[in-house]
């Protein structure tokens, strides 16, 4: 019987922000960021409203998280996922995402979240919306300790890679199969299968959806699954590599916010 799965990206297509740099303030509370991280990652999340973020950003935004997370302890990391998840998450997640995801389940599609945030984030987020799998960005860890390396980044033309893989393993049918991003970088996920749809478009994936004749969705109602979707258990969220999005620093706002609650 022949399979069909339907490929979502995760930041500005499940999420209403960058899950990146989304997962914030537990790092900072817990000491694993400062302030510099704090403003510069709060410019970063700034940028990727607006516009979103090109592949030499991606690149970038990388190679600076990595750096940071060198050296911490895997199992702080897993305590802090774990306690943060949902309240991190929950009022982020697009009512419109929830109800696509439903309705291809509904038809016996699989929903798969292809993502370049850490599988530590990604996977516990896929399981809140429903959905079947998740593949994330891969942390290379040694004696319990995140080396600062990457195993497999989830972006751009691995996303594609990423795909196939699955569609080898589970046996989906990718010309049958679907596809929802935001960005431009995710052309290579779009590509691959033969219903592409884009959400949230960038400017540059704008141009190419009109020249391709893909359809355009706008969401914008993030909505709280908290009543309606079950916490995932200890074991579930558990990490095994940290993300760029376990990584990520705070927004100025909050920063703004912890310190005037210290001085009063």
């Amino acid at each position: 019987m022949t399979r069909i799965a339907a490929f979502f990206d995760l930041d500005k297509t499940v999420i209403a922000k960058s899950s990146t740099l989304a997962f914030s303030r537990p790092f900072f509370q817990e000491g694993l960021i400062n302030r510099r991280a704090v403003l510069k990652s709060a410019y970063a999340q700034f940028v990727f409203m607006l516009a979103g973020a090109d592949a030499d950003q991606m690149d970038r935004m990388r190679a600076h998280i990595t750096a940071l997370a060198a050296g911490w302890d895997v199992e702080q990391i897993r305590s802090i996922v774990s306690e943060t998840l949902h309240d991190i998450v929950d009022p982020l997640v697009y009512k419109e995402a929830t109800q696509l995801i439903a309705d291809h389940k509904a038809e016996g599609h699989d929903v798969v979240i292809v993502s370049a945030s850490g599988e530590e984030l990604v996977a516990p987020i896929a399981q809140m919306i429903g959905a079947d799998y998740s593949v994330g960005t891969r942390m290379v860890v040694l004696d319990g300790r995140y080396t600062g390396d990457v195993d497999f980044y989830c972006a751009a033309d691995n996303k594609a890679i990423a795909i196939k893989q699955l569609a080898v393993e589970h046996g989906y049918d990718l010309s049958k199969s679907y596809a929802y991003s935001d960005s431009v970088t995710d052309l290579p996920m779009l590509e691959v299968v033969g219903h592409p749809t884009v959400v949230n478009p960038d400017r540059g994936l704008r141009r190419t959806a009109a020249q391709k004749d893909w359809p355009v969705l706008q969401f914008s109602d993030p909505v709280s699954l908290r009543s309606r979707i079950p916490t995932p258990s200890g074991k579930t969220v558990a990490v095994t590599a940290i993300s760029l999005g376990a990584v990520a620093a705070a927004g100025a706002a909050w920063y703004g916010l912890r310190r005037k609650r210290s001085r009063d």
